[in-house]
């Protein structure tokens, strides 16, 4: 299955987000990237390629892995290129290019950090210092710019680069047999060889996904030869925090950091289905089910500890003290979107939707101006002075010291279109539904699709198929999880979905003639989620969902003291279509709570407390802290 690149998205509600990448974030991270930026903290990712270029004088700057900010930014723009045209966006981004050539050394290297601070030391802690992983983002870019504009000097600097890789690493004599600690260029190789169509960059990424947690374990051998005798600060007596403690055809469960782990996970996935390789698939699917089923929040946030930006074990997931790395949740968008090219299957489409509309976008204002790192699902301002709860911030962060949330968001969000559709020889799959346009080829025959919908607000969903000439294929749709009761009408006629449904797919199989029009409903109640009663810190209390999107209760709405307000299961809930914050629906309803004023300044007693019933509103927790910095819960208890 491939996926279909050239779609026009014009859905309101992805349309807005785009536009703000486009107009604000992309601008605002060119700035960071140049220091540009009043009482931030300074990146100076560009500088220090100009210094590598031999081009300006002074000291590298930064986290070692400062390169990879300019990659994602020239993927973001390269998205945006695809979508929206811009000369002169297109000529910064090919001035940066240009100066990433300057920057190479004569045997292909690129590396600001190594050039200019350790040139002596490349490839000598691959455990720690992100050579590898800038790498595999600069090769994303090059790939996503080929593909928006033609132009290949990107994608020739960096086969450069991973020719020279290439020959360092492998198993003959004289090359390392090492892999990288943060997983990243695994699954860029496998990029670089759907656009080049060269074997050995899905050789070496292979390479370098087997050679994984081998014994002897590659990161002890270079920190020997380092002479550096302290054990890695995660160390637990092996190597998760890398996923480098077992070969990755023995592991059987999510660990270690959250974002390392899924990028490792989407390369594996994509060597699965690109070579055939039937056990990787099954690990695949075993670590799938191990991360959704066990340690995944209910926003599609993952990596529920703030140690190792880390799993831990299965249904650990605290709220108040929650990593949930923005990177992570847009990690699992991308490794999800993969699983389908294993299986078309719903399982896979509903977590990518959930991370989509929840986990990821929450990590950025509205106006694209303020990002959150982390994204918890229970927040008190006042406990933010506690050790434990230090990453835990109220409000977003213009930018960070370590930046690689906001420039992911904003190629994830660019990139959306990339995600609504597939196909296979016969078929054409509809994953997302958001307002598009695009043309697919089957059977020889171009089809144009257009898709209209206010998703995920509206109920309804419009697909009007034209096919060049008459064209017997199949169309199959997504019946989403959350959704009991789905009709489907095909030019007014209805159709039975219990016959064609196989795996959360409608699949329609039919000869169809331009303009045939595809209705699909999907109800959308307020329905309230439990969390497994293994989940100790969600008992008896229940999060509030619509359609895709996972609901919170904010201070600026419902007061202070959230913790005291519960949920009868006999409320009757409304919802209400609102203008605030972009246009959303919220929830309201009656609520009950603790009668504070009655319990007067005592500390304990044993009296019942006094509940009074009170009107709640609950908005999409994607757009909270938007308004007035204060309280925020997502689990409510239910009385």
């Amino acid at each position: 299955m491939k996926g279909i690149e050239k779609v026009k998205v014009v859905d309101k509600f992805w349309r807005s987000y785009m536009d703000v990448v486009r107009d604000e974030v992309i601008p605002y991270q060119w700035k960071a990237l140049n220091d540009q930026l009043p009482d931030t903290e300074p990146s100076h990712a560009i500088e220090n390629f100009r210094i590598a270029a031999g081009e300006s004088r002074g000291e590298y700057y930064g986290m070692v892995f400062q390169d990879s900010d300019v990659a994602k930014w020239l993927e973001a723009v390269a998205f945006s290129l695809e979508n929206d045209p811009n000369e002169e966006l297109e000529r910064t981004a090919d001035e940066v290019i240009d100066l990433l050539g300057r920057a190479q050394q004569p045997d292909g290297y690129l590396n600001s950090y190594y050039t200019v601070k350790e040139p002596g030391n490349r490839w000598t802690n691959l455990r720690d210092n992100h050579e590898m992983y800038c790498a595999g983002h600069f090769m994303e870019a090059a790939v996503a710019y080929y593909k928006a504009t033609g132009k290949r000097k990107f994608l020739t600097i960096m086969c450069r680069f991973a020719d020279h890789i290439d020959e360092v690493f492998g198993d003959h004599e004289g090359q390392l047999k090492g892999y990288p600690g943060h997983p990243e260029i695994e699954l860029a190789l496998v990029k670089l060889y759907s656009v080049t169509e060269e074997k050995r960059y899905l050789q070496l990424s292979k390479y370098f996904i087997d050679q994984r947690g081998t014994d002897p374990n590659y990161f002890d051998l270079e920190a020997e030869r380092r002479g550096d005798e302290k054990p890695h600060w995660f160390f637990d007596g092996d190597h998760r925090y890398h996923q480098g403690h077992l070969p990755v055809r023995e592991q059987d469960k999510a660990v270690g950091h959250a974002v390392r782990a899924v990028y490792l996970y989407i390369a594996m996935t994509d060597i699965a289905e690109k070579m055939h390789d039937d056990s990787l698939r099954e690990v695949c699917e075993t670590l799938w089910d191990n991360v959704t089923n066990q340690q995944m929040y209910i926003t599609a946030g993952i990596g529920s500890s703030e140690f190792g930006e880390s799993f831990t074990f299965g249904y650990d997931l605290p709220n108040d003290v929650s990593y949930t790395e923005t990177c992570a949740s847009i990690g699992l968008v991308f490794w999800a979107n993969r699983m389908l090219n294993l299986e078309v299957n719903s399982k896979y489409t509903d977590v990518m939707e959930r991370a989509l509309y929840n986990g990821t976008i929450s990590g950025m204002d509205l106006d694209g101006k303020g990002f959150f790192y982390v994204n918890p699902l229970e927040v008190m301002p006042e406990t933010s002075t506690r050790f434990e709860k230090r990453h835990v911030k109220p409000v977003r962060q213009k930018w960070f010291f370590c930046a690689c949330c906001p420039p992911n968001l904003a190629r994830m969000i660019s990139s959306i279109g990339h995600y609504v559709y597939s196909q296979d020889e016969q078929s054409v799959f509809v994953h997302l539904y958001a307002g598009s346009e695009t043309v697919v080829t089957v059977n020889g025959i171009p089809v144009s699709i257009q898709q209209k919908t206010d998703y995920p607000w509206d109920e309804k969903v419009n697909l009007k198929v034209s096919p060049e000439s008459e064209s017997t294929f199949t169309l199959a749709l997504r019946i989403p999880g959350w959704c009991t009761n789905p009709e489907l009408k095909i030019n007014g006629e209805q159709i039975d979905l219990g016959s064609i449904v196989k795996k959360g797919y409608a699949y329609i199989d039919r000869l169809w003639k331009k303009g045939d029009e595809v209705s699909l409903t999907l109800p959308m109640p307020v329905i309230r989620i439990r969390a497994n009663p293994k989940v100790r810190v969600n008992a008896g209390k229940v999060a509030l969902q619509r359609g895709p999107i996972v609901y919170c209760l904010e201070e600026v709405d419902n007061g202070k003291h959230l913790g005291n307000i519960s949920l009868p299961k006999s409320s009757k809930l409304q919802i209400n279509k609102e203008t605030q914050l972009g246009g959303i629906v919220t929830i309201t309803g009656m609520a009950l709570r603790v009668d504070e004023a009655e319990w007067g300044n005592e500390l304990y007693s044993t009296d019942e407390p006094t509940k009074i019933f009170t009107d709640f509103k609950a908005i999409p927790y994607y757009a909270w802290c938007n308004r007035e910095p204060g309280e925020m819960i997502v689990w409510i208890d239910e009385d």
